[in-house]
């Protein structure tokens, strides 16, 4: 049996315990848990009506019958327990109706419904059941997520829920809700459940990004000098953008890869290029993942006091090495406008990443040592502008990190708000 986990909203406890209640039931000294421990097709559900007070529903593959001696007679006695125990004279509890759920963020959301006053009164707890939105193309193979019950004290409407500990960004999720009347002897009442909606919770904020910018700050490095941007893809690429495009590169919308809350997967449309040199020649490295043909450009035609930049994300792939996306977007473009309301904004100057600065009258620029540089143009970028020639190194196809999963588990490069 899955074990489930409810949360008191409102105390801030964390508490393993049956899907209703700070403890497990237990009839004839039988605990409900340890009876139906490791058989997933039997998972008990604990009900109430009117008549027969509680009753504990099973699967409809097993029936007491199929039970052994010990699980029949515990089985038994629950049911027994439920119509003597005198909760079937009381009034029914109000079912909620009509959920709504607003404020949603990556890691929170506002939940309201609306319920018939009778009985009101005796409401003293909801118990929310939070689960994943099943996703038809995910794993068979992993463990699927514990849903988690949620039990909080009877609030004013609307209730916050939050709590990254199970909430995900950019995640699809399914919720119902119980209204619930604790017992003098620490037991439930509880009503049916209300019908299931389904909702999706939100990108990082500013504030998210700007943890994960101080967190990839501290690993940035000492500064190098580079001169250039390049991209590299394969010869048919460019033949592609000459003949089709005018020999003008055109934004396209980022992969998935990186942060799974990063605002800009998905959505963010531009053009990928590197900067990144190696230390003891100062030039780009010969070797790539992405093509044998590369397009260099000078810095100064994308990277100039007439752009802003902005920190994208911070993330890795299982490796040693980070990751950091930066986006450049000309001032007042619609690339500008999208980050100016979702990306931390970085002085050129003055940043740990990527810096332009004026020398003598010349453009000086700067890139972090210790991180990869992935640097998004909003911007189309005419061939013209640079030289597009074959590179003589390899093409290293396991360093791509298109649609690339990043590492949850690195203590590094991740936020307690989610992956």
């Amino acid at each position: 049996m899955h074990s489930t986990r409810s949360v008191d909203l409102e105390e801030g406890n964390i508490e393993p315990d049956f899907q209703i209640g700070k403890k497990h039931r237990t009839w004839e000294g039988c605990c409900v848990k340890e009876l139906f421990n490791g058989k997933k097709d039997q998972q008990p559900q604990l009900h109430h009506n009117s008549k027969e007070g509680y009753s504990l529903n099973l699967s409809p593959s097993t029936s007491p019958a199929a039970l052994g001696d010990r699980e029949r007679t515990c089985f038994n006695g629950m049911r027994n327990k439920s119509q003597d125990s005198g909760i079937a004279e009381m009034e029914e509890l109000p079912v909620p109706h009509n959920i709504k759920i607003s404020n949603i963020t990556c890691d929170s959301f506002k939940i309201s419904w609306d319920m018939d006053s009778k009985s009101k009164e005796r409401i003293t707890h909801y118990f929310i059941d939070l689960n994943k939105k099943e996703n038809k193309n995910s794993n068979k193979f992993k463990h699927k997520d514990v849903p988690t019950k949620l039990v909080a004290k009877a609030v004013p409407l609307p209730m916050t829920v939050r709590g990254h500990w199970f909430l995900s960004p950019r995640t699809e999720y399914t919720v119902a809700v119980q209204t619930a009347s604790k017992q003098v002897d620490g037991d439930y009442m509880v009503s049916e459940w209300s019908e299931i909606i389904e909702f999706c919770t939100g990108d990082y904020s500013k504030v998210h990004l700007t943890q994960l910018l101080e967190k990839a700050e501290v690993i940035a490095g000492r500064m190098l000098k580079f001169s250039v941007f390049y991209r590299n893809q394969h010869k048919e690429y460019f033949d592609y953008i000459r003949e089709q495009h005018g020999s003008a590169l055109q934004p396209s919308v980022k992969d998935n890869s990186g942060s799974h809350g990063s605002p800009i997967s998905g959505k963010l449309e531009g053009i990928f290029f590197s900067c990144n040199t190696e230390f003891n020649t100062g030039k780009p490295p010969q070797d790539s993942p992405y093509g044998r043909y590369r397009f260099e450009i000078a810095a100064e035609k994308l990277f100039n006091p007439n752009t802003n930049l902005y920190f994208g994300d911070f993330y890795c792939m299982y490796t040693a090495y980070h990751y950091v996306i930066l986006v450049l977007a000309p001032a007042g473009s619609p690339g500008d406008e999208f980050c100016k309301q979702r990306l931390p904004q970085l002085n050129l100057q003055d940043n740990k990443f990527l810096t332009c600065t004026e020398e003598d009258g010349a453009m000086i620029y700067h890139h972090a040592q210790d991180v990869i540089l992935e640097v998004i143009y909003t911007d189309p970028v005419d061939l013209s502008l640079g030289t597009v020639a074959e590179i003589t190194g390899h093409q290293l196809m396991s360093s791509s990190t298109a649609n690339a999963k990043k590492d949850p588990s690195c203590k590094t490069c991740n936020i307690s708000v989610g992956r």
